[in-house]
């Protein structure tokens, strides 16, 4: 499903015509170009890529150069990929705007999470803490057991841990657009959106509204 690459600018609120305050993402979607239309008979599937924004061509590396310019496309900043049907009208140079969400209520937005470092089992998994009295002194933000007796003998793999937290690729559902700005090329989401300002985000049709 085509969708587009845009720009999280960060959060604010804005009021509806009835008076109600609504938390929105401002998400900024300059103009995607389409690099290149992948087929069956060439890539054995069916898809477009796309780039956004100019990226200097001495920032970036030969191959990728090589890339843009086999496809006479001005380099971007990063390319990305959206499945299509094998019988599309997409072609190399194309431009994709904001404009194609106009037609949508629900969008899905998949970006990386904000990376938050090493974290134990309470941030991370919502673990309880153990007592804070009787005789606990030590262990209060400890997971407690994580293994078995002699048999098994071993800790079973996904075990909930103390590890990373964050910077993992997110999708939210069925979010809600607010407004539309054509002119400043700005699109308003209701709630909040996975990233930190400034990082890029995917934005596509929610598959879960019948059409």
């Amino acid at each position: 499903m085509v969708g587009l690459v845009g720009k999280k600018i960060g959060s604010s609120m804005i009021f509806s015509k009835e008076g109600n305050l609504i938390p929105v993402t401002i998400i900024e979607v300059n103009k995607n170009r389409i690099v290149q239309v992948k087929n069956l008979k060439n890539d054995r599937y069916s898809a477009i890529q796309v780039t956004t924004g100019i990226k200097n061509k001495n920032r970036i590396n030969r191959p990728k150069s090589g890339h843009f310019i086999k496809h006479n496309v001005l380099p971007g900043r990063g390319l990305w990929e959206f499945r299509v049907k094998e019988k599309n009208n997409f072609f190399s140079g194309q431009i994709l705007s904001i404009s194609i969400l106009k037609n949508f209520n629900k969008v899905d937005i998949t970006g990386f999470s904000k990376g938050k470092g090493f974290s134990g089992t309470i941030k991370r998994w919502n673990f309880r803490s153990q007592d804070n009295s009787h005789g606990n002194s030590l262990s209060h933000r400890a997971p407690g057991s994580i293994g078995q007796n002699q048999t098994p003998g071993r800790v079973f793999k996904g075990k909930k841990m103390s590890g990373h937290l964050g910077n993992k690729k997110v999708t939210i559902q069925n979010l809600s657009i607010v407004r539309i700005n054509d002119k400043d090329n700005f699109l308003f989401i209701k709630g909040t959106i996975p990233g930190f300002s400034n990082s890029d985000v995917i934005i596509r049709p929610s598959i879960k509204v019948k059409r």
